[in-house]
């Protein structure tokens, strides 16, 4: 027996005085709510209601426990209306992962207009440039940046970034500036720990594939910008880390017919089942800014 259920039975039962009418009223047969009366009874040990032939009226017990029944129904309804409000309605806390240059440069600057446009979401944004188990570690959402999302999670595309080798003024006056893909080879170069052990390039040869063995490794691509400045050699990074720097002069481009394939930036969340409105609001908005494409689920 549904207890819930059977409140509303004999609450019906009471302000109708009768078992038909509150039959009719909640669409259900005589039968089943006498059923359900009695059982109530019996699990409370207590006579609740008093029959005769004419009408059905509370017995003392029942009166008081009618009193008790429409306050916790009332309470319950009110409880089921505001959660499902809340699972409507993008609310509550938002953990979010994102590498640490995007998150500074591309994803901060963002934040103010989804805080406005949704109050009731408490954003909490993690930097951190390895990739985090978003499950383990309880986050609702991640921005991956790579050309292979995990296929263990679900992936939204929201932009891509152009990758660029480039190095500092200083650092070609002093060893050269590479003609050829094949010329890296005796430069020193600085690789971002989670790159991979080489360079894919396409250009006018078609497409190579330049291994590193490099100067210096970094698990952030801003040391490896700054780097790269103070002339320590020659860096493969993407646009929202490096463009400032060649906009300006302290960074130039190297091989500029050469390109790395553009990488793509992701959302990634664990599962397309019961997307909470807080995430599939916070992933709409980034595809709405960043101009990205794909489903959400």
């Amino acid at each position: 027996m549904d207890t819930i259920d059977a409140m509303r039975v004999f609450v019906a039962v009471v302000e109708r005085n009768g078992f038909s009418a509150a039959a009719e009223a909640l669409d259900l047969s005589t039968t089943a709510v006498t059923r359900q009366i009695a059982a109530l009874e019996k699990r409370l040990s207590a006579r609740l209601l008093n029959r005769t032939t004419r009408r059905v009226s509370p017995t003392s017990t029942g009166a008081a426990y009618y009193q008790r029944c429409v306050q916790l129904l009332a309470e319950f309804d009110e409880l089921e209306a505001s959660v499902g409000a809340q699972a409507l309605q993008p609310s509550g806390r938002l953990r979010i992962n994102a590498p640490v240059s995007y998150g500074i440069t591309r994803l901060a600057p963002l934040l103010p207009g989804y805080c406005a446009r949704y109050p009731q979401v408490e954003l909490d944004l993690s930097l951190a440039d390895r990739v985090v188990d978003m499950v383990e570690e309880g986050f609702d959402l991640a921005i991956r940046i790579t050309r292979q999302p995990s296929p263990s999670l679900i992936a939204r595309r929201l932009a891509q970034a152009r990758i660029s080798l480039c190095a500092a003024p200083s650092y070609l006056a002093r060893r050269g500036t590479p003609a050829t893909p094949q010329d890296l080879a005796g430069h020193e170069c600085l690789a971002y720990e989670y790159g991979g052990d080489s360079w894919p390039l396409r250009g006018p040869q078609g497409e190579v594939n330049v291994p590193l063995n490099p100067h210096m490794r970094a698990n952030n691509g801003e040391v490896l910008r700054e780097a790269a400045i103070a002339g320590m050699g020659i860096i493969a990074q993407p646009d929202f880390i490096i463009s400032q720097a060649l906009d300006d002069g302290r960074l130039v481009p190297v091989l500029p017919d050469w390109e790395v394939p553009p990488i793509g930036i992701h959302a990634v969340y664990a599962s397309r089942s019961h997307l909470a409105p807080k995430v599939r609001s916070f992933i709409d908005y980034l595809v709405e800014q960043l101009g990205g494409d794909g489903d959400a689920g």
